[in-house]
């Protein structure tokens, strides 16, 4: 609960009492709060979203002059400090929560350079779950050599996948003594912050001991970059689909060094309609292809091991 309240005292004094009291009465059975959202809307009722159902405060229609305050609150009353942010749609807490923004956007030469007029705001509670990544060890790691196949992690959004990474990340890089896995350099290029939620520089989530991170930058420049900085084992990367993705990973693998990526898509169509991946799955830079189940968050629908190897696992 003492991050939520972290939380709250961004917002006016007077919807604060109201979001206390609202938040007071919905908990877990083990006393955890739930919240995954707190959605704020110019002149519409505050929203706060539960894992399974959400409560409209109808008493409390924040003005827009109240989103603005809202907004310089987070950014420490300095908005042309967070410019870059606010242009990228979002802006990352201490804690690792992530505040969403929409509003008037001016858009200079296709890029986006500022945005005025901010009338949403969507504060999305950080939460990491130790274990996500459990059900897919056994096809990423290669124990006997102390490494890990190139792969790539398939999924629809909202299927879990970057909580999954989060914590094979932590795996990979901190070891694992139970099944005598050293850890591994790892490179993160976190284009978006949503993986390690740096704050400040700061990941403020749980990487694991031997994590570099690069955040808010192309994942295409930030893999080149910590190839040629860092000397990583392991370079990862969210979300990849464009040919300068293609061309940094191509450059990685054929360094010798190994690569887990993720992508949007719910079958192996969906991924070669994607003349980008569908690209890198004919280059043979993957050894495993592994498909989360669009219905059961965190579950594995589907495990191509590819590589030579012509075999496929099909999951229940």
């Amino acid at each position: 609960m003492s991050n939520i309240r972290e939380i709250i005292a961004y917002f006016p004094k007077r919807i604060q009492k109201g979001l206390d009291g609202a938040l007071s009465k919905i908990t877990s059975q083990d006393g955890m709060i739930l919240l995954e959202e707190i959605r704020v809307r110019s002149g519409k009722p505050i929203i706060l979203r539960y894992t399974n159902q959400e409560q409209i405060l109808e008493s409390y229609l924040p003005s827009q002059e109240e989103i603005l305050e809202i907004l310089q609150a987070i950014c420490h009353n300095s908005i042309y400090s967070y410019q870059n942010q606010i242009c990228n749609g979002f802006i990352t807490l201490k804690g690792g929560h992530r505040v969403g923004i929409t509003g008037s956007s001016v858009v200079v030469d296709g890029k986006v350079t500022n945005m005025n007029y901010i009338s949403s705001l969507n504060f999305r509670i950080a939460k990491q779950i130790i274990g996500a990544s459990n059900r897919i060890l056994k096809y990423v790691l290669n124990v006997e050599e102390n490494t890990v196949y190139n792969t790539l992690i398939i999924s629809p959004p909202g299927a879990g996948k970057t909580t999954m990474l989060r914590d094979l990340i932590r795996k990979i890089s901190s070891g694992m003594e139970q099944i005598r896995f050293k850890g591994m350099t790892v490179g993160l290029v976190d284009e978006r912050g949503e993986i390690a939620a740096s704050y400040k520089g700061i990941p403020q989530n749980e990487v694991g001991t031997r994590t570099d991170v690069l955040d808010n930058i192309p994942k295409s420049i930030g893999m080149q970059m910590m190839i040629r900085s860092m000397a990583p084992e392991v370079i990862i990367a969210d979300e990849i689909g464009n040919e300068e993705d293609v061309k940094a990973i191509h450059y990685a693998v054929c360094s010798g060094i190994k690569g887990i990526f993720t992508v949007h898509g719910t079958t192996m169509e969906d991924i070669q309609l994607n003349p980008c991946i569908g690209k890198l799955i004919d280059l043979h830079i993957f050894e495993r292809l592994i498909f989360l189940d669009e219905k059961q968050k965190g579950e594995v629908k589907k495990v191509y091991l590819l590589g030579g190897m012509g075999e496929e696992y099909m999951l229940a």
